[in-house]
């Protein structure tokens, strides 16, 4: 059966924002990983990591959110701003025990988000900060007037507000955060909001603190109890294959591993689709939009480093699992706002991977890579039957259609047959990435055995395209039409 690509229908935009990224005082995260500070042998400028910034560019990363995750909840700001040398130590309880010692602060994230050339979203304590806290906090950043967070401000070297266009009201308050009751968080945030101001015409997108998962009545009394208080609405899945308790390894794993996996991936569809229909009651403009600011794979950590690092490997099993999301948000454009994978670096379902001066790209930087031009493109919508293993989405901009395809299947190829609704006149490039195992990987000895190639399998006729799609491969067509 062919598929049909609808590409002369006007669909909804995908947002850039759901090419995010996460950066948490986690691990090496944001020490080693993002940051080495200005004094490092590592080429860095201002104590950016030059290698990983230009890295994080080459996928067009739209937003990073800081400070946390968990970490937020017990993050007091004016602990991170002034002189280092006089700045607080405290120990990072949620993540190994060990001494944070507030070097990358307020200063140095908006440094980042700067040399990143993205978007600040920045997130917020509830769970163990004041309102005055976070207030101050919202005005040190965004004030150009004069005001006491203003001069302060210029007094640790910064003269002009930066802008923050995204700001998170607590994280994970049902847990980590506070251990709340939804009714308890939906009155703090409607208190808390409050005192985020918006300073001069920049509007702050403010978030709520949503569901872990499946916690549906979580939404429902967030959005009966405050939904015209928010422009967004969070919500945290990670996919284990075998459970939350043990997780699974990141490397050593079968078959039925594999594909549970996939299909925890998939459970995101449901996912969204359960907590948007009950968003729709209370919002059925669908102004209010889902944030998935934390998804990805969670393993269990690499033997030999510190569990509370939470680093692990990243096979092509990720790369499956980064594309069968993205392809799920497109799905869900028109209330999916924005997503975060978690994170950036060294961390869970990483982007990229550094030891010392070294670096290397995973196969989920690749797939964002081969994605990235489907930012802020018209979603167009396909009909047709596929064969289970295979996931596709498409979008268009500037007269190019990008149409992308993962196969999850362990072995074997499938052919599939899409149709346009107009003749297509060139494919101006095809490029995919591959596995022959499936725990293949990039490591510092090998960093490139997983990369971006040259795809050729396909074929056009008139308005017909057919592409063989090899097993563990994410590929993206550019179709001039």
């Amino acid at each position: 059966m062919s598929i049909k690509i609808l590409n002369q229908k006007s669909g909804p935009t995908i947002s850039k924002y759901i090419y995010g990224h996460f950066a948490e005082h986690l691990g090496r995260c944001i020490y080693e990983g993002l940051y080495v500070g200005a004094d490092s042998s590592i080429p860095n400028v201002n104590g950016m990591r030059t290698d990983v910034v230009e890295a994080l560019k080459n996928i067009k990363i739209p937003v990073l959110r800081w400070p946390g995750g968990c970490f937020a909840d017990e993050y007091h700001w004016k602990d991170g701003i002034g002189a280092k040398e006089n700045r607080k130590k405290m120990i990072n309880t949620h993540w190994g025990g060990v001494v944070e010692n507030n070097h990358f602060g307020t200063h140095e994230f908006f440094e980042l988000v700067k040399q990143l050339e993205c978007e600040a979203y920045v997130n917020g304590n509830v769970g163990s900060g004041t309102v005055q806290e976070m207030s101050e906090w919202v005005e040190y950043i965004t004030m150009a007037g004069v005001s006491p967070m203003a001069d302060w401000r210029r007094e640790n070297g910064r003269e002009e507000p930066w802008d923050m266009k995204f700001f998170g009201v607590g994280n994970e308050n049902w847990g980590c955060g506070g251990n709340m009751r939804p009714e308890y968080y939906a009155d703090l945030y409607r208190r808390y909001q409050t005192y985020v101001r918006q300073y001069g015409d920049k509007k702050i997108y403010k978030v709520a603190g949503g569901a872990n998962v499946d916690d549906y009545h979580w939404t429902d009394v967030l959005m009966k109890n405050a939904h015209w208080l928010m422009d967004g609405l969070s919500l945290h899945y990670y996919v284990h294959p075998q459970g939350w308790e043990k997780k699974g390894s990141a490397l050593d794993f079968d078959e039925a591993e594999w594909f549970a996996t996939c299909q925890k991936a998939d459970h995101m569809d449901e996912l969204i689709t359960r907590h948007s229909t009950i968003m729709d009651q209370y919002d059925p403009e669908k102004r209010v939009g889902i944030i998935v600011d934390e998804w990805g794979t969670w393993f269990s950590a690499e033997p030999g480093t510190n569990p509370g690092f939470l680093y692990q490997q990243n096979t092509i099993r990720d790369a499956m699992v980064a594309a069968i999301t993205l392809n799920i948000f497109h799905k869900h454009a028109e209330r999916v706002h924005m997503a975060n994978i978690a994170q950036t670096v060294n961390v869970l379902q990483a982007m990229i991977l550094t030891d010392g001066d070294k670096m290397i790209k995973t196969p989920s930087y690749h797939v964002f890579d081969l994605y990235k031009e489907h930012q802020d493109a018209e979603r167009v919508d396909l009909y047709g039957k596929a064969p289970e293993t295979v996931t596709y989405t498409a979008s268009k901009k500037d007269g190019v259609l990008h149409l992308s395809i993962c196969n999850f299947a362990v072995s074997g190829s499938e052919e599939l047959s899409f149709e346009m609704e107009s003749t297509i006149k060139a494919v101006k490039s095809a490029r995919f990435i591959t596995a022959d195992k499936m725990n293949q990987h990039n490591d510092f000895d090998t960093p490139e055995e997983i990369t971006i190639q040259n795809f050729q399998d396909f074929a056009t006729a008139e308005e017909n395209l057919t592409v063989t799609v090899p097993a563990m491969s994410v590929i993206t067509l550019a179709i001039q039409l």
